[in-house]
């Protein structure tokens, strides 16, 4: 095996659950996680609130060589945790292996759908 390619440490600075709407699509955010090692990454996740302190027991698990993802509006993904919607926040992730991470966010609350992704920091 090459050079893995990622990194331990990730920022995603601009999150903000949207309501799932009423279209066919619902609203959404989520993180898109790349295991390009041969180890297993447990990768801890920190919430940061404008108003609120941090919330980090959130833990999750990409098994070696494997792309995986997680949905803020799904609790199982969250570990139990309850993302308030429409509220903005930032999310760290801290690996035990490097990883590659994308977020996404569907947000149709106008007629208009619109969807973006982006690679963290």
């Amino acid at each position: 095996m090459g050079k893995v390619v990622g990194k331990k440490y990730w920022i995603i600075p601009d999150c903000e659950l949207p309501p799932e709407g009423e279209g066919v699509l619902k609203g959404h955010e989520s993180v898109i996680v790349v295991n390009d090692s041969n180890k297993t990454a447990t990768i801890k996740v920190k919430i940061f609130y404008v108003d609120k302190p941090c919330y980090d027991e959130i833990v999750w698990t990409v098994e070696p060589q494997r792309v995986r993802c997680f949905r803020m509006n799904n609790v199982d993904d969250m570990c139990g945790y309850v993302v308030e919607k429409e509220a903005q926040y930032a999310m760290k992730l801290s690996s035990t292996q490097p990883i590659v991470v994308q977020y996404g966010r569907l947000d149709n609350r106008q007629t208009n759908l619109a969807y973006y992704t982006t690679l963290a920091f």
